[in-house]
This record gives structure tokens, sequence and C-alpha cells, in this order.
């Protein structure tokens, strides 16, 4: 399971929904789905994630382990 910090980072920055979509190219929608965990980036869209936060990649997103 992929867990992600976008929505704790984005408040930090003060950035909309919509803000963070325009910087890296995708929609709202899609920033949304992320926030909810309900969709896994691909590594470019985590790449430019990263780059907007100014934080490595494995501090925004962290691969947890399924419980049974």
């Amino acid at each position: 399971m992929l867990v992600n910090r976008v929505k704790e980072l984005r408040a930090k920055y003060n950035l909309t929904q919509g803000e963070l979509a325009k910087k890296i190219g995708v929609t709202r929608q899609t920033i949304v789905s992320l926030e909810k965990g309900s969709y896994t980036p691909s590594l470019l869209l985590a790449m430019n994630i990263a780059e907007v936060f100014n934080e490595p990649i494995e501090k925004i997103f962290i691969k947890r382990e399924e419980e049974e």
C-alpha cells in the first residue's frame, strides 16, 4: 500500500488542489484522488510533485505493508 503526504505538504505551501494540479500538469480530480489514496501516481508524476515541494520522493510517498 502506498500512502502519501500530498495533502499535508499542499497545506504547508498554501496551495489549493487546483493550483498544485496546474503546477504539475494534471486535473484537480487527480489531486483529490491522490489525497484520498485511491490513485497511485506514475513515477514522473511523483517526481513532479517532489519537485514542487522540494522534497525527496520517499519523504512524500511511503510504502506500507498491507495489514491482514
